[in-house]
């Protein structure tokens, strides 16, 4: 279908022009009992090995769904697992959206249709480098509030969220118990940490969201992962690159691994970590033959972040180097090599949910595990866990060649189906093909806000940027006027006073009078930053404007209302007659947002507000400035990526949704090196992009 498109970006330096590349069983509704024993969660009274994988349904659209589902199905998934995300489906207080990709419904419902299982992980705290954690701001100043901890004002807005949750499942008989999919739910995430940190009223808070939990009467078990204390009978659950070794707290609660990392997430600034595949398929079959029952990947498809709801510098691509990748693609090898490693657990599955296994030494760094069922069945894990060495096993009547690293699969106690190091699938490589010539475009000049603007505020001192924006924009002005006297040595001498501010962050942009000055940015792991530098000024009322912009919200913490952005101060002026000048406590001005945003200048309608320009007026070094193009969409329904290798920091728009941010002018800093599948992985291990964009397309 051939459609025409607008294309808006908001672009912070660096203009250049773009390329446009193209990428290339229905359910039984019968109602199941859902339980668990010591060995696995049970079933209609089997017991189950449950193969997951974490697909969140904001981060792709509603049209992708269904392939991505049976993508993850192809690829040998039981489950699908999916956080909630609170900030989208409450983004002000009792106002509730469950449209478009916020159609959890939906989302569930076409699980359902494929066949799968669904793990609901309502929290309502995410973490899942989102936007605030997926806490809606507006519960920051929700009067008295201290968040996750036994704190009245907190505990009524969390009930309250879960139990809308909760009673939409039960509605539409979402529950497995009434006939649906969803056979485990999660209160909490990952609450292990910060219970340890506040001590008393942390373990009463995870007392009672247990209880609260456990009151809403599901009907399917309720899960805690990174809970070591999960109340009786909420299984705790491991998050990890490895769980071998994780034990639950109860001898008759599964050995269960909600969170296996397929790769890792990308900041701006950062390298793009990637795990290889055969370590990833080495920890699953090390999970299952400790007694492992149920293995989440997350994620199984990353997808993205569109509009703001990325976490405090993460980047718009939540590709997470996951089996499919941000586009909906196989991932290969990694995505065929899972597939393999299913098949090969599934023709485990009747001897390992028989009991614990045995395990016997084949030499230094080997280990056999045997799982054997009463009636004959038979499955062995064969184990190499030196990291350098190729070895030869004796194992039953039979020698075995193991790779370094590696675990062969023996469903009938003879036969190898797989090895977690040899890689049967075929690798991809993507390529991007342009389809589109070079775009046409046209510019806007946003300009330099000032005191005197209708629509700004003012007062003495210094305000938090969140505090005032509520989140509702990345960008805060703060404006203030200097009087300079024309005594002044400075003006003489021609050494210009030094201005010095300090922000909370993110990224700060510095005007004097109307003129760019400097721009100074954080990172993930310290936003806060320091803009230090002589300044132009002249004898009279100078007008400092500073652009304040918010990189997403952090999303993990402790004390989460305590959290700040923008320009905190001081903000000192040095080597003027007087000496220093604090300027921090003096009258300042605000205003919300850009004039572009409040034109909604990325929509079509908002963009005939004001006058574009074009061709050799296209100005090439105006600091702020919005860009638009009209393009015909490629036939077909396959996904478009935009390269925005050439651009400075910003957003982009596509028909007046926004797809998120791009900052490619941030290079990524650390070390890229020869990644070995071999040996314990982290997310410094295996990265690319190190002196390229974090993220080009």
């Amino acid at each position: 279908m051939d459609m025409g498109f607008r294309v808006f970006w908001w672009n912070m330096l660096r203009p250049d022009i773009f390329k446009l590349l193209l990428l290339f069983s229905l359910v039984c509704c019968a109602a199941a009992s859902v339980t668990y024993d010591h060995r696995a969660i049970v079933i209609n009274g089997q017991r189950r090995i449950l193969i997951s994988g974490s697909i969140h349904y904001p981060r792709s659209t509603p049209e992708m769904w269904p392939d991505l589902i049976q993508k993850a199905k192809a690829g040998g998934l039981d489950v699908i697992q999916t956080y909630v995300f609170w900030n989208g489906h409450e983004p002000s207080p009792g106002n509730y959206y469950f449209e478009d990709r916020y159609d959890l419904v939906k989302f569930i419902k076409v699980v359902q249709q494929a066949g799968l299982y669904v793990h609901l992980r309502i929290g309502p705290y995410v973490c899942a480098e989102w936007n605030f954690g997926g806490f809606p701001v507006w519960l920051k100043y929700v009067p008295g509030i201290a968040f996750r901890t036994d704190n009245g004002p907190f505990k009524a807005a969390m009930q309250k969220f879960t139990e809308k949750i909760v009673s939409m499942m039960k509605a539409e008989k979402l529950f497995e118990t009434q006939g649906g999919p969803i056979i485990l739910s999660q209160i909490e995430n990952e609450y292990g940490p910060v219970e340890w940190e506040i001590g008393a009223p942390g373990k009463a808070y995870t007392k009672w969201a247990a209880q609260m939990a456990l009151g809403l009467d599901t009907g399917v078990p309720w899960v805690m992962c990174k809970q070591e204390d999960a109340p009786d009978p909420v299984i705790d659950t491991c998050n990890g690159f490895y769980c071998e070794n994780f034990k639950p707290n109860n001898d008759n609660k599964p050995k269960m691994w909600t969170e296996n990392w397929t790769g890792w997430y990308t900041e701006f600034g950062g390298a793009v970590p990637h795990r290889p595949a055969e370590d990833l398929a080495f920890s699953v079959v090390r999970f299952i033959q400790n007694g492992g029952s149920f293995v989440n990947y997350y994620m199984y498809h990353g997808g993205t972040n569109f509009g703001r709801t990325a976490g405090g510098f993460i980047a718009t691509s939540y590709d997470y180097d996951a089996p499919i990748d941000e586009f909906g693609l196989p991932n290969d090898p990694k995505w065929g090599h899972l597939r393999d490693l299913h098949k090969a657990i599934k023709l485990c599955e009747s001897a390992l949910v028989s009991g614990d296994p045995t395990v016997n030494s084949l030499g230094d760094n080997q280990e056999a595990h045997v799982f054997k069922s009463k009636s004959g069945a038979c499955a062995a894990f064969l184990a190499n866990y030196d990291t350098k060495s190729s070895t030869k096993v004796s194992f039953g009547n039979a020698q075995y060649d193991l790779p370094p690293w590696s675990i062969s699969i023996l469903p009938d106690c003879k036969a190898v189906v797989f090895n977690t190091a040899r890689l049967g699938a075929q690798s991809s490589q993507m390529k991007m093909t342009p389809v589109n010539s070079a775009f046409s475009w046209e510019s806007y000049n946003e300009e330099t806000a000032s005191a005197d603007d209708d629509d700004s505020t003012a007062r003495n001192g210094l305000w938090e940027q969140v505090y005032v924006t509520r989140d509702a924009t990345d960008y805060l002005w703060y404006m203030t006027d200097v009087q300079i006297d024309s005594n002044e040595g400075f003006l003489k001498n021609g050494q210009s006073p030094l201005l010095t501010i300090f922000s909370a962050g993110h990224a700060l942009h510095v005007f004097i009078n109307g003129q760019l000055s400097g721009t100074v940015y954080g990172g993930l792991d310290n936003p806060k930053l320091t803009f230090s530098d002589v300044v132009k000024l002249t004898a009279g009322v100078n007008k400092i404007s500073l652009l304040s912009v918010a990189v997403g919200l952090p999303n993990v913490g402790l004390h989460f209302e305590t959290w700040n952005a923008g320009v905190l101060g001081p903000v000192t002026l040095k080597g003027l007659n007087e000496g220093t000048r604090d300027l921090s406590k003096q009258k300042w001005s605000y205003k919300i947002g850009l004039k572009g945003e409040s034109s909604s200048l990325h929509t079509v309608s908002g963009s005939t507000s004001v006058d574009w320009m074009k061709g050799s007026l296209l100005a090439t070094k105006q600091p702020l400035k919005w860009y638009k193009t009209t393009f015909r969409a490629p036939e077909g329904n396959d996904p478009l990526a935009l390269d925005m290798n050439s651009m400075g920091k910003g957003q982009i728009w596509i028909n007046g949704q926004s797809i998120g941010r791009h900052w490619p002018g941030y290079k990524a800093h650390g070390g890229c090196g020869d990644c070995s599948y071999a040996g314990t992985y982290t997310d410094k291990k295996c990265r690319t992009n190190c002196g390229e964009a974090s993220q080009r397309w």
